[in-house]
């Protein structure tokens, strides 16, 4: 497993779980999905070293 993969990790399989490709026509739900993901990762770091 390549880097880039483990990063887009929680999207692939977000899309297996619905039974599309991930690299074609759900590249933008793969896309969505890691950026909630590591959003709500950065966030809780942020509230953990900043507060």
């Amino acid at each position: 497993m390549s880097l880039s993969d483990a990063i887009l990790w929680p999207g692939t399989k977000v899309c297996e779980h619905f039974e599309v490709d991930p690299e074609g026509e759900a590249a933008l739900i793969r896309w969505m999905v890691n950026t909630l993901v590591y959003l709500v990762v950065a966030l809780i770091i942020v509230w953990i070293f900043v507060v």
